[in-house]
């Protein structure tokens, strides 16, 4: 039983990661595919290079959100089913099966997992990646800092259920940190694009 109610949550989590939210509202707004431009991401991000706020914030409200009520749900059941489809919910943002497996960075849906799980980490969380966003301008780099701090966040903040919650912030910030490999790789070389910046075609940003 157990493991049937860990596939479960593992395969809701991960289709309720899987929508494309960026790539809908983009689309839906008369803008074409977001994946042309800039990073080629599908989050809020790269959204922001079009110009339009609002599409990027909407974006960023609804990827954090799905990431939320995945955890959310399954808390009922207990928190190791929330972690389970917390994480599914990453990884389906991150390899969405309906845009052959090659969709985000997992940063917003990861804080919305993060808050799903315990407000006060997904609250440590989005201060620290607002207080280096706002510091430095480098989208990727606020989110390295951000999950970087959060299971040290989970084991002050998150009470009885520190541990698995720690267990989950790491994962998904493993996660975050294999997917923004380019990033690092242009923040090193200092040619990380900050926020707020148009990109082209053929431009490389993070996102």
């Amino acid at each position: 039983m157990l493991t049937t109610y860990a596939i479960i949550a593992a395969v809701t989590g991960y289709l309720f990661g899987s929508v494309p939210f960026g790539l809908l509202l983009t689309r839906a707004a008369g803008l074409g595919d977001v994946r042309a431009i800039g990073s080629g991401n599908i989050g809020t991000t790269n959204v922001l290079r079009t110009g339009r706020k609002g599409l990027a914030a909407a974006t960023l409200l609804l990827d954090a959100g799905k990431g939320a009520v995945a955890a959310l749900i399954f808390d009922r059941w207990g928190i190791e089913y929330a972690v389970v489809a917390g994480i599914a919910a990453v990884l389906g943002h991150c390899f969405p099966v309906w845009l052959g497996f090659r969709g985000g960075k997992g940063v917003a849906t990861g804080l919305g997992v993060l808050f799903g799980l315990a407000w006060p980490v997904g609250l440590a969380a989005c201060a620290a990646w607002l207080a280096m966003a706002f510091a430095l301008r480098y989208s990727s780099l606020a989110a390295l800092t951000a999950f970087a701090l959060s299971p040290i966040a989970a084991l002050i903040l998150a009470g009885h259920e520190r541990l698995p919650i720690a267990l989950a912030a790491g994962l998904i910030a493993a996660l975050v940190f294999l997917r923004h490999g380019d990033n690092i790789r242009r923040l090193r070389r200092g040619e990380e694009a900050k926020i707020g910046a148009k990109a082209s075609q053929s431009s490389p940003a993070n996102g």
